[in-house]
């Protein structure tokens, strides 16, 4: 590799490289140490092509999924199976790994700056702004964006746009599967919430089981599936559709409810 070369975004290799091992170094006892990251269908992973994935996850925290990820894709592609023993294997990470997120978090200080750099797609919400409602199109760019990510590597989303709970699964994801064809890997991820704060940069508690599951790509008939069926398949996939409420206990439901008014006030 080239000391200069770079990615389709303009990111010099080199320097994506050192910033994947400093901050893989830096984070590896949040998930192995403080709190211990459980792993299920990471040999998944090994079998899939170089390009042209998308995974699909619910999401808890802004940045501390995404890093989680990002260990647990480079230990499995090491040769791990479901651990992230080792931090070794982020000698030589997977450098066309990328994850949609919004434009207005990474812009919000030095830190999401540097994670950015590491892979962020970068979009703006066509729901949300500045803490406040908003109403806009999708800029044909953002898909674009995502569009050369998938023809370059792996992509990582969160189709609810939101840490929240049981929110819906936003179209532009299922118009993207349509538009682009990749294979979709859904993930579905846990204790995350409960271990950092909501951006996920501060450990709010020790001691946390987390979990990671991997599952197998969905099947998806591009040209035929509506948008609709697509999100439906997406929203069981990742244990987000509404029917999985019926068999949360009603003392958990409260729990959450309570836990997001609490973060209304705190955030």
């Amino acid at each position: 590799m080239g000391l200069f070369k770079r990615n389709p975004f303009g990111h010099i290799l080199f320097l994506k490289k050192w910033l994947i091992r400093i901050a893989g170094t830096m984070t590896h006892r949040r998930y192995r140490g403080f709190n211990e990251l459980k792993i299920e269908g990471s040999e998944i992973l090994k079998n899939l092509p170089d390009t042209n994935v998308l995974f699909v996850s619910n999401h808890q925290t802004y940045f501390a999924d995404v890093v989680a990820m990002f260990h647990v894709f480079n230990a499995s592609l090491s040769g791990r199976g479901d651990s992230i023993k080792n931090v070794g294997y982020l000698w030589n990470p997977k450098l066309n790994i990328y994850y949609v997120a919004a434009k207005e978090t990474m812009k919000s200080g030095l830190l999401p700056k540097i994670l950015a750099y590491a892979g962020s797609v970068s979009i703006e919400r066509t729901w949300r702004a500045n803490g406040e409602e908003v109403n806009r199109q999708v800029k044909m760019s953002d898909i674009s964006n995502i569009g050369i990510a998938l023809d370059d590597g792996w992509v990582i989303t969160f189709p609810q746009g939101t840490t929240r709970p049981w929110k819906p699964i936003r179209k532009g994801t299922a118009h993207i599967i349509k538009r682009y064809k990749p294979i979709v890997v859904p993930i579905v991820i846990d204790g995350f919430r409960r271990s950092f704060d909501r951006k996920g940069l501060r450990i709010k508690k020790k001691g946390i089981l987390q979990s990671m599951e991997i599952k197998e790509p969905l099947e998806i008939d591009y040209e035929n599936e509506s948008v609709e069926a697509i999100i439906e398949k997406i929203e069981y996939a990742i244990e987000q559709h509404p029917s999985f409420l019926k068999v949360i206990p009603q003392e958990e439901l409260e729990a959450m409810e309570e836990l997001n008014e609490k973060r209304k006030w705190e955030y």
